[in-house]
């Protein structure tokens, strides 16, 4: 059976962390692109003031 990874995320500590889809906009080409990461929930307001 195939294991989900939803599940293995919400297990211990991976609760306290998000993952959070920022757009950031290129400065050479003008394009924008999507910036991936995760992040503890806490500091999920910051990394989009960035």
């Amino acid at each position: 059976m195939a294991k989900k990874a939803v599940a293995s995320v919400q297990k211990g500590a991976g609760k306290g962390h998000t993952k959070v889809i920022k757009m950031v906009k290129s400065s050479k080409t003008g394009s924008y692109s999507f910036q991936e990461d995760v992040v503890p929930n806490d500091m999920v307001k910051d990394y989009f003031k960035k």
